[in-house]
């Protein structure tokens, strides 16, 4: 009787509530046994759900997750209801690697690469047409000839780095953040090549408000993503923005669009990174707000991510005083003076060069995968057939640490890239952190000639010793960036 005389609300929030729940009951069924991917092996809490996921990412330990997965479950692992990762040599080419005739590429996953619909189309997240359009527009600026061309007006900010270090370190008296003056180095760069004026932090020596909300959206960023399979949630997470933070992203967005109508102003005669799209902008129609999402994209992928590898090089060197000396008068033994130090003769450093493609080996700018989606009628990754509109993704961090494909691959050791015989089985093909094929990396030319000319001017004019305070600067969680902590380091000009 209770029952039948229970107030019709109640009778309505059971019925949801035991709808909600047979709803879960049988989507975890479907997913662990009934799914196409039910064959692949992973962790059942990932396999069931995608919850799973969603909490190592969230954590921002998915990267080094992901080696015990592989260790665990082998080169292919299902690490969503929907989502394998790959970690062998051939996926690379297999996912991203150009098709042959009649096979269609493997798209970015929206959910990763577009989590919010109303965002602006840029190089990173278009789809296969529109992107080969503004690749084909901004590769004269990415390329060998077009990083000549801008070698003056890279070199002035390098310069002013040099200076401005000088003008601090008190002779190794201060610990200086090198991780921050990176930061500022390659964020004025990216800034004066993509929107024709640099953002003033080395001029200021501070970080740019525009920068601040680059890391400080990073997290939120990642949660978003995470939620992609959960729109509702995620919209709503979004509506909780505060107001505060929704205004500043606004006034931000404001002033890229500001910043890119001074850069219009100036015309498409000067030769920098978007004088293409600039040129093209009436032909192709294309808006001063798609015009301000690439620049603003450029920003973020041409510079952050070269900081990042300049601090773990930087640290690396700073723990191993060996390799911190070979380095160092390698720079100093080949170059007499800085200005002998170019974008051409920095390639007469072996070791450093060794050096540095170590640091993209143990600290990868982009530690996690970029998921892809199967193309219609599936395809075959890594010998094994995948369903259509799976996701597919292979972990950096994850795969160039694995004993599989390199010899104790937590040491830091240069030589590995050196023909060190102790190192002859290394698999060094695994290791692309620019990706491989038509969606590669635009500024992978513009990434190299900074991170080795930086680095070889600073160790052409600074001793280096890490400080207490950054001892365990490695223990960092990854949102997409890295969370980095400040390196702090005593400079100390070199006594000639």
């Amino acid at each position: 009787m209770g029952f039948l005389t229970m107030p019709s609300f109640g009778v309505s929030a059971l019925m949801v509530a035991v709808s909600v729940n047979v709803y879960v009951a049988a989507s975890v069924i479907y997913n662990i046994w009934l799914h196409p991917l039910s064959r692949f092996p992973g962790p059942l809490y990932m396999r069931a759900t995608r919850f799973g996921y969603i909490f190592h990412s969230t954590r921002g330990t998915l990267p080094f997750d992901m080696l015990g997965l592989h260790e665990k479950y082998g080169d292919i692992v299902r690490i969503g209801p929907n989502e394998l990762a790959f970690s062998t040599v051939s996926s690379w080419q297999d996912i991203q690697g150009h098709r042959t005739k009649g096979q269609s590429d493997f798209p970015k996953s929206d959910w990763f690469s577009r989590p919010i619909k109303e965002q602006p189309v840029h190089i990173i997240n278009a789809d296969r047409e529109e992107h080969s359009m503004l690749r084909r527009t901004l590769a004269n600026g990415f390329s060998d000839k077009g990083m000549r061309e801008q070698q003056p007006l890279i070199t002035k900010y390098i310069d002013l780095l040099i200076q401005r270090l000088h003008e601090n370190c008190r002779n190794g008296e201060t610990e200086l953040d090198v991780c921050a003056w990176y930061n500022w180095t390659t964020f004025d760069i990216i800034g004066d090549l993509a929107f024709g004026e640099p953002f003033g932090c080395l001029e200021n020596s501070t970080t740019h408000p525009w920068v601040e909300l680059i890391f400080t959206m990073a997290r939120a960023g990642t949660i978003i993503q995470s939620l992609g399979s959960f729109p509702k949630v995620r919209d709503f997470l979004l509506w909780c923005v505060p107001k505060s933070v929704s205004k500043d992203m606004v006034a931000h967005e404001d002033m890229a669009v500001a910043k890119i109508r001074r850069r219009m102003a100036v015309g498409n005669e000067r030769p920098d990174l978007i004088n293409g799209l600039v040129a093209r902008k009436d032909e192709w129609g294309i808006s001063e707000e798609k015009l301000a999402a690439n620049a603003g994209i450029l920003i973020i992928a041409g510079s952050e991510t070269t900081a990042t590898v300049l601090a773990g090089v930087t640290y690396y060197l700073m723990k191993d005083p060996i390799a911190l000396k070979k380095a160092t008068d390698e720079v100093r033994s080949v170059f007499k003076s800085e200005d002998d130090i170019n974008f051409n003769s920095v390639n007469d450093l072996p070791y450093m060069l060794a050096c540095l493609n170590e640091a993209l080996r143990c600290y990868p700018p982009v530690a996690s995968g970029i998921p892809r989606d199967v193309p219609a009628g599936g395809a075959t990754v890594c010998d094994t057939f995948v369903p259509e509109g799976t996701n597919v993704s292979i972990h950096h961090w994850a795969m160039y640490h694995s004993t599989k494909y390199f010899k104790k691959p937590f040491e830091y050791r240069p030589e590995r890239f050196l023909g060190d015989e102790e190192f002859t089985d290394d698999v060094r093909e695994v290791l692309q952190p620019f990706h491989v094929g038509p969606r590669n990396c635009i500024g992978r030319n513009l990434a190299y000639v900074e991170m080795r000319t930086i680095l070889a001017r600073v160790l052409h004019s600074f001793d280096l010793k890490i400080s207490d305070r950054s001892e365990g600067w490695l223990k960092q969680k990854n949102f997409n960036f890295w969370e980095k902590p400040p390196l702090y380091a005593h400079l100390t000009p070199r006594q000639d």
